[in-house]
Order: C-alpha cells, then sequence, then structure tokens
C-alpha cells in the first residue's frame, strides 16, 4: 500500500476522533469507512498504517480504557461499566478486558488504586492504556511503547 494522501489522513483522523467521541455507541468499521469515503477495506489497511492498529482493535482499545476508569472509581458494577462503554454481553467485554488488562474486571474494581488518585487523569490515562500484545508494524511507526517513560505507577 501506497503512502496514505493528506486528504485520506484527515478522513483517517475525523474516523478516529468518531471512535474517542463515541465509542460507547454501536460503531462498525464499514459505517466508519463509508464517512471516510473509502471502501472497507482500504479504510481498514489505511487506518492500521496510520495508526497501528485496525479500528475494531482501536474502539475496543478505548471502550476497555473507559471501563478502567470507571472501574477504578467503584461506585458501579462490572455489569454497568460493561454497558456504559458500549458492549452488550458481560462475557464478551470480560473476556476483552482480560485480554487487554490481564486480570478480570471483578479483579481489577477489587484491587487498590490509591496510586492513581495523586496523578491527573490526563497522565493517569497515558500510564493505564490497555496495550495489546502485538507484533509491530513492518514499518516500524507504531511500536509498543517508549521505553523512557519506565513502569506505569498505577495500571
Amino acid at each position: 500500500m501506497g503512502r496514505p494522501t493528506i486528504d485520506d489522513l484527515v478522513r483517517l483522523r475525523r474516523a478516529r476522533d468518531r471512535i474517542d467521541r463515541d465509542y460507547a455507541q454501536p460503531l462498525d468499521v464499514p459505517a466508519l469507512a463509508r464517512q471516510a469515503l473509502m471502501s472497507t477495506g482500504h479504510f481498514a489497511r489505511s487506518f492500521r498504517a496510520a495508526f497501528g492498529e485496525t479500528p475494531h482493535s482501536y474502539l475496543m482499545t478505548r471502550r476497555i480504557e473507559r471501563a478502567k476508569a470507571l472501574l477504578r472509581r467503584g461506585d458501579l458494577s462490572v455489569t454497568d461499566v460493561c454497558m456504559q462503554v458500549g458492549f452488550t454481553s458481560l462475557g464478551s467485554f470480560s473476556s476483552r478486558f482480560r485480554e487487554l488488562v490481564g486480570e478480570s474486571p471483578s479483579a481489577y474494581r477489587a484491587r487498590c488504586h490509591d496510586d492513581c488518585a495523586r496523578i491527573p487523569p490526563c497522565v493517569a490515562k497515558i500510564f493505564t492504556r490497555p496495550v495489546r500484545r502485538r507484533e509491530p508494524v513492518r514499518n516500524g511507526e507504531a511500536s509498543g511503547g517508549d521505553p523512557s517513560l519506565g513502569s506505569a505507577p498505577c495500571s
């Protein structure tokens, strides 16, 4: 695949912004591709080339990231969190959460998160972002993170 044009990058950024904004809504790749004026396949390949993961994977990461924040608060049940972040199945939510976080939503919720309370939310979001265990993208643009950041203070 060739280098994306500036127009393609603008449309891809808009699609990513929509995922960030509407993560709890029912979103699907064909609808996002239509909005970006691309075929589904071209959209998915271009999105991955630009952002390092597929649109669906990015959406799931956003949902789990938000779920972690809600679970840290501790005032909602796992089921309530599941529904608030856009999952329709508690089983799918729990499986995806365990895949990305490494523990069940219930175990995560029950853990002490006092170390995150002292950190500004914008910084905590960076350190608590779920990281999918995956091979780096061939072009090397989406590596596994910045090694200079060290280990996350709260996850």
